[in-house]
């Protein structure tokens, strides 16, 4: 017998579950599907655990690198990576077993299993032991989520050629490494791996490290990369890969000439592909574009009635809290309710690398091509007093303003716990308001924040302490 619900959501990270517990909270009976584990990519072998490492990454490169500064010293200092590792499986675990609670908690069920439509109504599940369960739905979403992307050349075999899924739950130090690629994947475990010791090799295509972020950031990560000491191979081709008996050699090539670098272990973070073949999406008639992901309205409907797709599988923006905030906007559709329509463009994006980056909006150049007359309020963590009783001060906040009418159109900053000061920046741009009322907003001294307060005021033209 098939089992009956209002939505069936297909992917348990977190688009999926969110995109169901909103569900239910209007209403819905829902079940959630998925082949792997509940929190999806994200809080197992994604974001959730990298920030752990991130946490470790920290503490050593300070016991290895700042005891002079600090006042304190070691006869003997052994790091033991493998303990991080461990430390980050327990903070994933634990967060896995808060959705399982919250799906129990929500009288959500949950399905483990390879899901397939049957039809723009139904579903089925195939689980570990061969058996299927049908579903039939009202509707359904699809969050299925992206896989790492790898040429048809490049052999990834998991121990000296790796993605971030065997890299993420090695506890084996790489002494040396290759990166290919420098997104957000890339410059983490560069922070991670440099952090405790070994060797590490960036290589990137394009110009500059993070090469979405607005360049002067690239810049500066560059700067503190190097100071890191980790090598970075920036508009560097990548013709090959190879394993050799003792890890991986790289062949790149600039400018017509080729160069070898060799490690001990290469990670391929070059992009993701969609979760999309398999699912029987052509079959129920659903649109996907010529690289595989979902085409979606801005209420997250497919081209067909009823079918939704939300997350990394549309390719709308590929990060953990855009597939949350799409996750609701689905869930209230099928409920008729009013909901926002989301602005891509204007959506936080965080990298936490050492030093962290953050931005959200337009990028100063990219204000510029669209015809806005700019102004740049730009304010230096050197000046900070909270950065400097930190010890953490390299990088900035550059704040990119409508000059006619005070419009905050983007911000691009560069330092430490930058990421937690997006918030401010989302809130006031979704709100309307002008970088006036961010300079006039008084903020706590001393905190981090203060520096978007400077910056607000310097795009103003009435810079206080610098």
């Amino acid at each position: 017998m098939a089992e009956n619900y209002d939505i069936v959501v297909i992917g348990a990270g977190p688009a999926g579950y969110v995109a169901a517990i909103r569900a239910v909270q209007l209403g819905k009976k829902t079940a959630i599907v998925d082949k792997e584990w509940l929190g999806g990519v994200c809080l197992n072998v994604g974001c959730i655990p990298s920030k752990s490492l991130l946490k470790n990454a920290e503490v050593a490169h300070t016991l290895r690198e700042r005891g002079k500064e600090l006042g304190f010293s070691f006869e003997n200092l052994q790091l033991d990576f493998s303990a991080a590792v461990k430390r980050s499986r327990q903070v994933s675990n634990r967060l896995v077993k808060g959705i399982e609670f919250l799906m129990k908690k929500n009288d959500i069920q949950v399905h483990m299993g390879t899901a397939r439509l049957t039809g723009p109504r139904s579903v089925a599940v195939t689980g570990a032991e061969g058996d299927v369960t049908e579903l039939n739905a009202e509707n359904i979403i699809i969050a299925t989520g992206a896989s790492p992307a790898v040429p048809g050349g490049w052999k990834v075999d998991g121990e000296k050629v790796v993605t971030y899924r065997e890299a993420i739950l090695q506890e084996k130090l790489p002494k040396s490494a290759v990166i290919i690629g420098a997104g957000a994947i890339g410059v983490e475990f560069a922070t991670v791996w440099s952090a405790y010791g070994a060797q590490v090799t960036i290589v990137e295509m394009l110009p500059h490290l993070v090469p979405l972020e607005d360049e002067e950031v690239s810049v500066e990560l560059e700067k503190a990369f190097k100071k890191r000491r980790i090598d970075a191979l920036t508009g560097h081709k990548v013709e090959k890969i190879e394993t050799t008996g003792t890890g991986a050699k790289v062949t790149v090539s600039a400018a017509g000439e080729e160069k070898v670098v060799e490690a001990e272990q290469a990670l391929v973070a070059i992009g993701f592909r969609p979760n999309s073949t398999g699912l029987g999406l052509e079959e129920a008639g659903v649109q996907v574009d010529e690289r595989g992901f979902v085409r979606v309205d801005e209420r997250m409907q497919t081209s067909v009635p009823g079918v939704y797709a939300i997350g990394d599988v549309t390719g709308k923006l590929m990060l953990a809290h855009v597939g949350s905030a799409m996750g609701i906007v689905a869930a209230e559709a099928i409920a008729g309710q009013e909901t926002p329509v989301l602005n891509y463009e204007n959506m936080p994006r965080a990298t936490y690398s050492q030093p962290q980056a953050a931005s959200f909006g337009l990028t100063e150049t990219q204000a510029l091509e669209r015809g806005h007359k700019v102004r740049v309020g730009r304010f230096p963590f050197q000046a900070n007093g909270k950065a400097l009783g930190l010890g953490d001060y390299a990088g900035w906040v550059k704040l990119v303003v409508d000059a006619k009418h005070g419009e905050i159109l983007g911000a691009a900053m560069i330092g430490p716990e930058v990421t937690e000061l997006l918030p401010e920046l989302t809130l006031a741009n979704m709100a309307e308001l002008t970088i006036e009322e961010i300079a006039r907003n008084v903020h706590a001294h001393p905190t981090l924040s203060e520096a978007l307060m400077e910056a607000a005021h310097g795009a103003e033209g009435q810079a206080i302490h610098i």
